[in-house]
């Protein structure tokens, strides 16, 4: 019988080190050189119960600047790896809830400053959860590091409007992650949640509609293969992994997870994450916007 380190390595992804199973964590909990995050929509997850040695890191108080709609920049972002005691060294593991949806974007937001010893546990808590291994409610204490950080550069994987633009006028890519409906639409926001501000629904036009959670078994929480991930992205889309991909969704957390499915899992060389998305472009004065399936 394969192992479960072997089941992700046979999946065929391109960089399959960019995730790890329940085993390797397990194995690697008191481990000095790997920080464990959880990274939740729920913010009471982490409260209830998380997995031992994780620390919380939250995207709406520790990822996102307090008063403009951007990210932190380099000295809170110093100050917050520094508090998890990590360094350029340290191999962090992030995961959550909602199938790692807000896992990757936090991932996302760290890999802005230049930090790539990065993974995330293929599951997330689902799967920890359903193999009944040990959640506890203890904060762990780090040793403060002493690491300094870089500017953060979003010109590699971050897209912003007028660049989203370009890209139309370019013939580029562009995959819309967020569900049917809102692709169509239909409707505003994501079914059960409240709207975001968006004034305009549909979608940016030529883009192809792949709504994220289809790259996850839904079962279990781990990714699909990644020849299964091609007849999605590839074989239905039309994409390539030479091409140049924007994806976008509602605020860029989707949109987020479907980056790291074509940047990693399938080794796409240029894809961007376009985290103004659907709030800002369904607001915007004279974009094109297109409606129906």
């Amino acid at each position: 019988m394969k192992t479960a380190i072997e089941s992700i390595q046979a999946r065929g992804y391109v960089r399959p080190e960019k995730l790890v199973d329940t085993d390797w964590l397990a194995d690697h909990l008191n481990d000095p050189q790997v920080c464990l995050i959880e990274s939740n929509e729920d913010p009471l997850l982490y409260t209830l119960g998380h997995i031992p040695g994780a620390f919380e890191v939250d995207w709406t108080s520790d990822l996102n600047d307090k008063i403009t709609r951007d990210y932190i920049q380099q000295e809170p972002f110093q100050t917050l790896m520094r508090r998890l005691g990590a360094d350029e060294k340290t191999t962090i593991i992030f995961y959550g809830d909602k199938n790692n949806w807000w896992a990757t974007y936090a991932l996302w937001v760290f890999e802005l400053f230049g930090i790539t010893n990065t993974r995330i546990l293929d599951g997330g808590r689902l799967k920890w959860e359903q193999e009944k291994r040990p959640m506890v409610r203890d904060v762990p204490v780090s040793q403060t590091s002493h690491f300094t950080a870089m500017a953060r550069n979003d010109t590699q994987a971050r897209a912003f409007k007028d660049e989203v633009l370009s890209h139309l006028q370019a013939g580029g890519k562009l995959v819309d992650v967020r569900s049917p409906k809102e692709f169509s639409g239909e409707i505003l926001h994501m079914e059960g949640y409240p709207n975001e501000g968006a004034l305009r629904g549909g979608h940016i036009p030529t883009a192809k509609n792949v709504p994220w959670a289809r790259a996850i078994n839904p079962e279990d929480g781990t990714f699909r293969s990644a020849s299964d991930l091609r007849a999605i992205y590839e074989n239905e889309a039309g994409l390539n992994s030479s091409d140049e991909v924007i994806a976008y969704c509602r605020i860029g957390e989707r949109s987020s997870h479907t980056w790291f499915v074509l940047k990693y899992l399938l080794g796409y060389n240029s894809v961007r994450n376009y985290d103004g998305s659907w709030t800002e472009w369904g607001n915007s004065v004279k974009v094109p916007i297109e409606t129906g399936p």
